[in-house]
């Protein structure tokens, strides 16, 4: 085994080569590819402040948590079959790893086919549930009717990129979200504008964008994959790779079903307390969407570096190179806190900066956006461990710890504190629900990856691994 093992590491590079420069290899290419997925929303609404308002912008707020769900799906299956990948690449299993790769293709369009089916039966009341107001719902459907049609290529390129970082090809990984962000980009004024679509133009030019992102995700594994190419036998389902795939996954699942569901109790506390306060019900949902938005960036530059770890920490856990681990673990933490703290300088001390692309003709608008900013995002160093350290127990073959880490800060915290705070502080007091979340968060994910790093140094004391997770450290 310790001679396999050996071999691996030296015809693999990410068990030799310096860790500095493979995480530099790895992160900035992932870091590129998170931002541009956040990219995809943000840039409509850009232009749909320019061409409609904040009313536009309200519409794409509430459909919001359906895009969540979309990724929630790409990423249960992306997410966990890349990281199955590497732990079996690391452990010399080719073979496994190719079957992998079938399944998750086979489950990725499922998935697509099923939520699609699902939105265009039940959009209205969706959208209601969403907190779509009145002025809001009929912007919001004609967004949503062309934003599901690609919710299949969205849901195959999003998962297979992650495929292809694990397959030792992080800048084909960027290439494939980046070409449909950047034409994104050029047709969002072309319908929004020129042919006058409005909202409507804005999600046709960002579906017709997903289908050349999935067209370049699919010729990689067809033709150019270096570990894992994909075959047609490769798709008969496998259960026991389908529990794996979707145990190692389910972290990233549940932090985005999490997330979908801080959206929905959000979007009603914001639209009922804001109708109580000077700003107005519109206004609350619209100006915190734009916060959501800016912190949107900001986060999936932190999960860009913390996904881009994410092959070099399970394929050294999964060869037993622990030092290598740990080493790798302490360099993403450094960079990650590092960009947290500088994200948190200009949110506090210049809001006003990054909320400006966002800014309508309304100045009570744009005095909410740019309090909300500063309140909301307060606490944003705190995403600099809490981030990296979960993806760490997801990377490794941990999910029940990674889960539990991503569960208590979206549903365990902040979705009590949004409920219980407006009762003190009205509107205000949603403001104040993130910063509070965003310490106790962090403050738990350190218990949990301060006794890890000691199991890493000292492997003999390691605890028996918890069910569906791998070997024990050594």
């Amino acid at each position: 085994m310790q001679n396999q093992r050996k071999n691996n590491r030296d015809s693999n590079l990410l068990g030799s080569q310096p860790v500095g420069k493979l995480l530099a290899k790895y992160a900035v290419p992932s870091v590129v590819s998170m931002v541009v997925m956040a990219l995809y929303n943000i840039v409509d609404q850009i232009f749909i402040a320019k061409g409609v308002g904040y009313i536009g912008n309200g519409a794409t707020t509430a459909a919001f948590p359906l895009v969540t769900v979309s990724l929630a799906l790409a990423l249960l299956i992306g997410n966990g079959a890349a990281a199955f990948i590497s732990l079996e690449l690391g452990r010399g299993h080719a073979d496994k790893a190719q079957r992998t790769l079938g399944n998750a293709v086979l489950l990725l369009s499922c998935s697509g086919l099923l939520l699609t089916t699902v939105v265009f039966l039940f959009m209205e009341p969706l959208l209601r549930m969403l907190g779509a107001t009145e002025a809001i719902m009929p912007h919001a459907v004609d967004y949503v009717t062309y934003i599901a049609m690609g919710f299949p290529f969205v849901i195959v390129s999003t998962g297979i990129a992650n495929i292809i970082r694990a397959d030792g090809s992080p800048r084909y990984s960027m290439v494939v979200n980046l070409a449909g962000a950047l034409l994104n980009t050029v047709l969002d004024p072309i319908f929004i504008f020129t042919f006058n679509m409005g909202v409507k133009g804005a999600a046709i030019a960002t579906a017709f964008s997903q289908v050349v992102s999935f067209s370049l995700g699919i010729l990689y594994i067809l033709k150019q994959a270096h570990y894992v190419r994909f075959s047609l036998p490769n798709l008969r389902p496998d259960a026991a790779i389908i529990r794996k795939v979707v145990s190692l996954g389910s972290a990233s699942f549940i932090t985005q079903i999490s997330f979908t569901i801080v959206n929905v109790v959000l979007n009603n506390s914001l639209t009922y307390y804001g109708a109580q306060s000077p700003y107005g019900a519109e206004i609350a949902l619209s100006g915190l969407g734009i916060v959501m938005k800016i912190n949107s960036i900001f986060i999936n530059v932190i999960l860009g570096i913390a996904v881009g770890a994410q092959p070099l920490l399970g394929y050294n856990y999964g060869a037993g190179y622990y030092d290598r681990v740990r080493s790798i673990y302490k360099t993403e933490v450094a960079a990650t806190f590092f960009m947290s703290v500088l994200a948190n300088l200009l949110f506090v001390l210049r809001p006003e900066i990054p909320v400006t692309i966002f800014r309508d003709q309304n100045p009570v608008f744009n005095e909410f956006a740019v309090m909300a900013t500063r309140t909301f995002l307060c606490c944003v160093f705190s995403a600099g461990i809490q981030i990296p350290s979960a993806n760490y127990f997801q990377a490794v073959g941990k999910p029940v710890i990674s889960m539990m880490l991503n569960m208590s800060r979206q549903l365990l915290i902040l979705v009590p504190c949004i409920l219980i705070l407006p009762h003190f502080f009205g509107l205000k007091g949603i403001l104040y629900a993130m910063p509070v979340t965003d310490i106790l968060a962090m403050l738990l994910a350190l218990a949990f990856i301060l006794r890890e790093l000691h199991h890493l140094r000292h492997p003999e004391e390691a605890l028996l691994p918890q069910a569906g997770e791998p070997d024990a450290i050594g």
